[in-house]
């Protein structure tokens, strides 16, 4: 059985497709666009400059690591790579996370629309974890407020995680 793993307050273990020293790599509630994951510590804290040198370090090598296979099995030409670090700067769980975003040709009619799909100022996103639907369209619209996204349901949550565990693991393995 693997240990609880938590963002923030809430438990997110079945989400979690990934796990090194001191972080996570988690399937994402509510995606921007198809393959929007997030990587966080171990351990809970708010901001960067409360992880330590190893956490830090740990934390970006997991970026990397989960960024190389999100790219590669979501087709992505591209990625955005993004810490909101505070509430001031858009964080809406208050547990340090990386978003990766695998990015294509016309996913979203401007390519920075991703930073308006970023302003969670007005989102609640305990409510969002506790009305978990189906995805409505895979298709972001950044016009669209975060509390009127709908979120995912646990067992499509889950099979996204068990697809990129065995990917990640396939991928670790043929680098040695």
């Amino acid at each position: 059985m693997a240990s609880v793993v938590h963002f923030g307050p809430f438990v997110v273990t079945t989400q979690v497709f990934y796990r090194s020293a001191h972080s996570f790599a988690l399937v994402n509630l509510k995606p921007f666009l198809p393959g929007h994951v997030m990587v966080c510590p171990n351990r809970v804290v708010p901001r960067i400059k409360e992880l330590t040198p190893e956490e830090v370090s740990d934390l970006f090598i997991t970026v990397q690591k989960v960024s190389s296979v999100i790219e590669a099995v979501y087709k992505a030409q591209s990625l955005n790579i993004a810490v909101q670090d505070g509430p001031l700067a858009g964080q809406s769980v208050p547990h340090v996370h990386c978003h990766i975003i695998p990015r294509k040709l016309n996913d979203l009619p401007d390519v920075d629309d991703v930073y308006k799909l970023m302003d969670s100022r007005d989102a609640d996103i305990e409510l969002s974890f506790q009305q978990l639907k189906q995805l409505n369209s895979t298709t972001a619209n950044p016009d669209v407020p975060d509390d009127l996204r709908a979120p995912r349901s646990m067992p499509e949550m889950e099979a996204e995680a068990r697809m990129l565990r065995s990917e990640m693991e396939r991928r670790l393995k043929a680098a040695l």
